[in-house]
């Protein structure tokens, strides 16, 4: 536990949180008299931030350093961004965003982690438990659930599917992807830099990829599947036996 602190020291903090909040206060209605929509006193908005007219900046939203938030942005709920750019008409819903630029008109989040040095285009979508680092992402990407994008750089209208993941790093040095226009790259793709996936190019799920892939080809790097017949009776014969005893038991 900590040691007890003194009534002189006690009255001393709560002067300092009282200030602290007082200041954090008159900058919330700086930004409310410049038609800056906040309803709620949990936002903390840094003094160098600047936020156009018509923005809305939800519960729980924290805006540090040199930020800039475009007109018509929605900011939060629970969202923090330092030292970026969000431009006109974009929503970052319960992310984080860091020195990076977010493009007119992008959906971010929920759980979006942008990380340096990231830059989209028009309409980018980053979704849930999405994380970007020094990528850049032309018009039109949809990047929706559990992918990694590092070190990239990503043509227009591009789909990727979940669990993929831009494999960037060797251990000792960090290399880029390429990815056209167009490209759909498969559930549970690893591209491993550097590599190329050419316009109009697919990557099959499950795939590996660590060669180039044409524009327009189909790149699929999977081993042929092998079912082995009567591989798992044994192993489940205990496993089963065990959950009927368990299931008999709560069943009494």
């Amino acid at each position: 536990m900590q040691n007890p602190i003194s009534e002189q020291a006690r009255a001393a903090a709560l002067a300092q949180l009282d200030a602290a909040e007082a200041a954090r206060e008159d900058i919330l209605v700086q930004h409310i008299a410049n038609g800056v929509v906040i309803d709620s006193r949990t936002v903390q908005i840094a003094p160098e931030v600047v936020i156009a007219p018509g923005a809305v900046i939800l519960a729980g939203t924290i805006l540090r350093g040199k930020t800039v938030i475009g007109a018509g942005c929605v900011i939060g709920p629970n969202t923090l961004i330092e030292d970026s750019t969000v431009d006109e008409g974009t929503t970052v819903n319960a992310s984080q965003i860091y020195g990076s630029h977010i493009g007119p008109h992008n959906n971010i989040g929920p759980f979006t982690h942008v990380r340096v040095n990231t830059v989209t285009d028009y309409g980018v979508h980053l979704g849930a438990y999405v994380e970007t680092k020094n990528s850049n992402f032309a018009r039109g990407n949809t990047v929706s659930h559990l992918t990694y994008i590092g070190d990239s750089d990503v043509g227009k209208y591009c789909n990727f599917g979940c669990g993929t993941v831009t494999c960037n790093y060797d251990g000792k040095d960090k290399f880029r992807t390429q990815i056209g226009d167009y490209c759909f790259i498969g559930c549970n793709t690893n591209l491993v830099a550097p590599v190329k996936v050419g316009n109009g190019a697919y990557t099959a799920a499950g795939s590996t990829i660590t060669k180039d892939v044409p524009a327009q080809a189909l790149g699929i790097a999977r081993e042929r599947q092998t079912n082995l017949d009567g591989w798992a009776a044994p192993k489940m014969e205990a496993y089963i036996a065990k959950k009927q005893k368990l299931e008999n038991e709560q069943s009494k």
